[in-house]
């Protein structure tokens, strides 16, 4: 395990990634088995990464503006450079938020038909999902994970984690409009400067062994809180896009 002092400059909009990370540790290896690292290609900054987390066998969550042609999932890993014991599986369909809106971010959610089912064990589970009445309330505390960039702008090899604190949606809708507490939390409390990177978008923010929230977009390039996506407000869209899914 070992401390970032990270301070992130921000490289690219505001309304794309996270942040920085502050006093985020390395996870012990393979302690969070239903991550997943997303590649796929971009037609405005080309080659990209985001974050992800597997709920089915065959299917994986993330971030809609995630989306991206050539999507490829590795899963299993921990030192992403190191791909012994990784599965890495093609992304047959995606489907974002039919109502996902690129500029303010607003149902950022996506899932990941795998072209194939990945093989369960130690190091690659599934994660499950809230019911349609939980509600993260402000003050819990729950841990998200990535493989974000670190201060010197490069990609760290290893799976990186931080303990987040929820904070009143006010926090949030005073520096943004567009923030909307039913469908989205704000996450990161500003005394404490730990919050997402660029690269973690699309990953969970789990909390008592449940994936609560999707890392979507941060309001400020150098303070927290940040905007994820609230998960339990999109259970019946899940559902239905599950049901899909399974039939192609």
């Amino acid at each position: 395990m070992f401390l970032l002092l990270v301070f992130l400059v921000a490289v690219l909009p505001v309304n794309t990634e996270g942040g920085e990370i502050i006093w985020g540790t390395e996870t012990k290896p393979h302690s969070r088995p239903y991550m997943a690292y997303i590649k796929f290609y971009d037609t405005k900054i080309g080659l990209s990464h985001c974050g992800g987390f597997l709920v089915r066998e065959d299917i994986v969550m993330t971030a809609a503006h995630c989306f991206g042609s050539h999507m490829i999932v590795t899963l299993g890993a921990h030192n992403i450079q190191e791909l012994e014991n990784t599965q890495v599986i093609r992304v047959y369909k995606a489907i974002p938020h039919l109502y996902f809106n690129s500029k303010t971010l607003v149902n950022d959610i996506m899932l990941l038909k795998l072209e194939s089912k990945a093989q369960l064990n130690s190091a690659v589970k599934t994660i499950g999902l809230p019911k349609s009445h939980d509600w993260v309330k402000p003050g819990q505390v729950c841990t998200v994970a990535g493989w974000g960039i670190l201060p010197n702008c490069t990609s760290p090899e290893t799976l990186q984690e931080v303990n987040l604190e929820v904070q009143n949606g006010q926090k949030c809708y005073a520096r943004s409009r567009n923030y909307n507490n039913f469908i989205q939390l704000c996450v990161g409390n500003p005394n404490e400067r730990k919050a997402t990177s660029y690269g973690d978008s699309g990953g969970p923010f789990v909390c008592d062994g449940v994936a609560q929230g999707i890392v979507s977009y941060r309001l400020s390039a150098y303070a927290p809180p940040r905007v994820f996506t609230r998960v339990s407000s999109f259970i019946p869209w899940i559902q239905r896009t599950v049901k899909l899914l399974q039939q192609l």
